[in-house]
């Protein structure tokens, strides 16, 4: 088929990326971080291993350049980890060992990772629980200029992985909170085995403030907003039954970590005008398509009002239940219709930036369906506690119908999304593309 006979959106290419610039001679190509702390057991062996692996298997180097270099970060321990570092440095010219005073994973990764000189940066745990046959997969992407970051994956389909149902639970758990908290599109924010190449690592390792666990989570967020590429690599990996992390505090301080970037795209203080388009006028680099740019700060809103709503309804009914002397049945019942009409009015506003008075009437008689969907969750929760327990005393009847309004609330969300504030903006776009009138009682809705 003649050139000129293909349609104009086949016949537009993207510029090619470039493949790594030319360094050096000596500069490595490839950087691979290992964090420690007190890890005087494993350090030497699974240095050398790793070592071994890229000798063998790291095809670059060959034209005056340094193939690769294994940098050592030892975060603070207080064993003889800095020593074996030490002598691992003197016995293998391909590796660096690095000292800090202070303990944290992303504070050892930016401070390395700031002052290499090697084009591809990349980072994996001590005790290689990841096959190194990923590593080649996992750096070669970013050496060709196809993408921008890796990450290897423990959930993708064809990942091989063997651990306890507790870190299994934990893990996907986790990533279900980042999709729906802050709409990453990334699988496995946690996994011990990440690239970067150096001049996107210059650009966004100033923008990141955890110096902990939750390092790679905010790196990966930055990224997927400024419309980076990120290359996923499904990984074979065993868990390390001796392994020192402490899950419950790691998980803590992710989630603390993930309402400190949901608060901060919510009010607007991530410079993500610096991020949109960091790295030319390649399309490819723009922000993410798809990705809810109001989701964030949406569900902020919603939690907000939520909460509010659920200490009215909790008076509203305790009043009526205890003050009055009203059956649960229809304490509930009251106490949810005048806070879900409260609550639907609160959103309308506040979350959703609904002005004026246009579709007010609908929009509360679709919270009403919303509301007859946690009456019967709520209900049948009363229900069946009562038939569980004959006479519940009020203290119990409280959490359970707690429990029920969590449940409800998820629901609650997703119907006020999706049916009743439904973001109008697109449909009107396509309408007016189409060349057809917008409705009159239209009202398109503005970000907050």
């Amino acid at each position: 088929m003649p050139s000129d006979s293909l349609p104009g959106s086949l016949r537009r290419t993207l510029p090619a990326r470039e493949h790594l610039p030319a360094g050096a001679v000596g500069t490595p190509v490839l950087d691979v971080v290992v964090p420690v702390h007190n890890e005087e057991q494993d350090l030497e062996r699974c240095v050398r291993r790793l070592h071994d692996h890229l000798t063998r298997t790291f095809p670059y180097g060959s034209t005056g350049r340094g193939g690769f270099r294994i940098t050592v970060a030892d975060n603070a321990s207080t064993d003889r980890t800095p020593q074996i570092a030490a002598r691992l440095e003197a016995d293998l010219a391909e590796v660096r060992a690095f000292r800090l005073d202070q303990k944290g994973r992303g504070r050892a990764l930016r401070t390395v990772w700031s002052h290499s000189d090697a084009p591809v940066l990349a980072y994996m745990d001590v005790d290689l629980s990841t096959d190194l046959n990923a590593l080649l997969p996992l750096v070669a992407p970013l050496i060709s200029g196809h993408s921008d970051l890796a990450i290897g994956s423990r959930l993708a389909r064809s990942s091989r992985v063997v651990r306890g149902p507790k870190r299994e639970f934990i893990s996907r758990t986790y990533n279900l909170i980042l999709r729906g908290s802050l709409a990453a599109r990334f699988s496995d924010a946690q996994c011990g085995f990440k690239a970067i190449r150096r001049d996107v690592a210059q650009r966004l390792l100033p923008m990141v403030e955890d110096t902990g666990w939750f390092f790679d989570t905010e790196l990966l967020v930055l990224a997927e907003r400024a419309g980076l590429r990120i290359h996923e690599v499904p990984v074979d990996w065993v868990d390390d039954p001796e392994s020192t992390v402490h899950i419950v505090r790691t998980a803590a301080d992710d989630l603390k970590g993930v309402w400190r970037l949901c608060r901060a795209l919510a009010v607007g203080a991530l410079p993500l005008d610096r991020l949109a388009r960091p790295f030319g006028d390649d399309p490819r680099d723009r922000q993410l398509p798809g990705v809810p740019g109001g989701l964030v700060r949406q569900l902020v809103g919603f939690c907000v009002v939520g909460g509010l709503s659920t200490l009215f309804y909790l008076v509203l009914y305790s009043l009526l239940r205890t003050g009055l002397g009203t059956g649960a049945q229809y304490a509930n019942a009251a106490a949810l219709l005048v806070s879900a009409l409260a609550n639907t009015a609160a959103n309308r506003r506040l979350t959703f930036g609904v002005r004026g008075r246009g579709r007010a009437v609908r929009h509360q008689a679709q919270g009403l369906v919303v509301f007859a969907i946690g009456l019967a969750l709520t209900s049948g929760s009363l229900a069946a506690l009562g038939a569980a327990a004959g006479h519940p005393s009020h203290a119990t009847e409280l959490t359970v119908l707690i429990a029920a309004n969590l449940a409800a609330t998820v629901v609650r969300f997703l119907l006020f999304r999706i049916w009743v504030f439904p973001d109008r903006r697109t449909d009107d776009a396509v309408q007016l593309e189409a060349g057809s009138p917008l409705p009159e009682t239209s009202t398109p809705r503005t970000s907050r």
